[in-house]
């Protein structure tokens, strides 16, 4: 092959190599483009009002589900004080809210209404959706739950952090197509009414309503697969459908949730956060028993 005939080729891989860099390049924009308008788009929905009570007992009430089932501080910080938990230049900043009126904090400014409007739709009091807030499995919660909660929130004392807001990057903006997590305000029937709630107990009903956070990692079914938001390396979240058929007891079950020890092996609390579930009653365990032993068992489904 000629010298020429090498450069006329070349010359062609060459715009050819720059045509697909073009393509991927404008693919980006518009994703990034699209993405962006998930991220700052207005909701404009009729919060329903929810009783926050004043009797001296509500801020515990709301302090246990808080500090156990409700996971709040996984994200928000043992204070509530919000945490940074990742700042990556391509997805973006992951900064859960100051949560107590201190400096940087919605402690002091925020309504009953707003609460509610957070916790239970995912939205932010500027009509903006929330990021990783889980408002889809919150919005579960009973009434009675999410007003002890305000209760206790209402109730913090103040902790002064002034953390730089939660921002996506192009990547965390983009990924906000494919991954529902990432914004639960955009998939969360917001005019639905509001679910039955089970009485408190030691019953299966009542570990089901316990249960609803658990499908976050677990899957809606609690038959496990791969957790949300993680990467390849991440453990696979287990199929609690089989333990009905498996040798664990209820001694094993309540020994793995609340110290994190399985018959096998001991579950990593980056994970699996038993060192707050640790927090939940004897019966809460119970209850909960009661109804994972009672499904039956799935494939996996994620």
């Amino acid at each position: 092959m000629t010298r020429g005939r090498i450069f006329k080729v070349l010359k062609w891989v060459g715009i050819a190599l720059g045509g697909l860099v073009g393509v991927l390049v404008l693919l980006i924009l518009v994703l990034f483009l699209i993405g962006g308008s998930r991220v700052n788009k207005t909701y404009d929905v009729t919060v329903a009002g929810v009783t926050v009570p004043t009797d001296a007992g509500a801020p515990a009430r709301g302090e246990h589900i808080v500090r156990s089932y409700g996971l709040c501080v996984e994200c928000h910080g043992l204070k509530l004080e919000g945490e940074l938990l990742d700042e990556d230049p391509v997805f973006g900043r992951i900064a859960p809210t100051n949560l107590t009126s201190g400096l940087g904090g919605i402690g002091g400014s925020y309504s009953d209404v707003d609460y509610v409007r957070a916790i239970r739709n995912g939205i932010g009091n500027d009509g903006k959706p929330l990021v990783i807030m889980p408002s889809n499995y919150f919005n579960k919660f009973s009434d009675q739950d999410l007003g002890d909660i305000i209760a206790y929130l209402k109730s913090l004392p103040p902790v002064d952090n002034d953390l730089k807001e939660t921002k996506l990057g192009v990547l965390g903006r983009i990924i906000t197509l494919l991954d529902s997590e990432i914004l639960p305000a955009s998939v969360i029937d917001h005019e639905a009414p509001r679910p039955a709630s089970p009485a408190k107990g030691v019953t299966k009903e009542y570990g089901e309503y316990l249960a609803t956070v658990c499908t976050a990692c677990h899957g809606e079914h609690l038959s496990g697969g791969t957790l949300p938001g993680e990467g390849g390396d991440a453990p696979v979240a287990p199929n609690l459908t089989h333990l009905a058929v498996s040798d664990w007891s209820e001694a094993d079950f309540g020994k793995a949730i609340q110290t994190g020890v399985t018959p096998f092996r001991k579950l990593d609390q980056e994970f699996m956060p038993w060192e707050t579930l640790a927090n939940l009653t004897d019966d809460e365990v119970t209850a909960l028993w009661l109804y994972v032993s009672s499904l039956e068992p799935r494939e996996y489904e994620k």
